[in-house]
């Protein structure tokens, strides 16, 4: 795995994210980025900059592909996209699966859960946060 992967990564979401805005009014594109200073790897910072596109974009599956991306990497990415129907134990069951999907989701909850990014935090906050904490606890079982 080299560099370039990264750098594509980055620019493919920057541009597949461009215009969206997180709960906290920031733009999207920030929060995959966030994400891959959490990580280690150059894999796993690609997948971090993607995991989101094909959930919350037009791109797919075979976008990546045809970009060049790494049959783990575009693995990886499907696992983290939640399907329509998927209840969240069996999408955590996948990623727990998955060492590269796993790193990068507790990644992603990390962030998620950093209450301190909104501007006001509602019962929903809360409860979602509930969630995700224990979420991380399951994949760091």
């Amino acid at each position: 795995m080299d560099t370039s992967q990264v750098i594509k990564a980055h620019e493919v979401a920057k541009k597949a994210h461009f215009g969206q805005i997180d709960r906290a009014g920031i733009d999207y594109i920030k929060h995959p980025e966030t994400v891959a200073s959490f990580v280690a790897t150059d894999e796993e910072k690609a997948v971090a900059y993607l995991h989101d596109v094909i959930e919350d974009t037009s791109l797919t599956l075979l976008d990546l592909k045809k970009e060049g991306f790494s049959k783990n990497i575009i693995e990886a990415v499907d696992i983290l996209t939640k399907k329509k129907g998927q209840d969240y134990q069996s999408y955590l069951n996948l990623v727990k699966k998955n060492e590269l999907a796993r790193v990068v989701k507790l990644a992603d909850l990390r962030h998620n859960s950093d209450l301190t990014r909104l501007p006001l935090i509602t019962e929903k906050d809360l409860e979602r946060n509930k969630k995700y904490i224990q979420a991380i606890h399951y994949l760091n079982k």
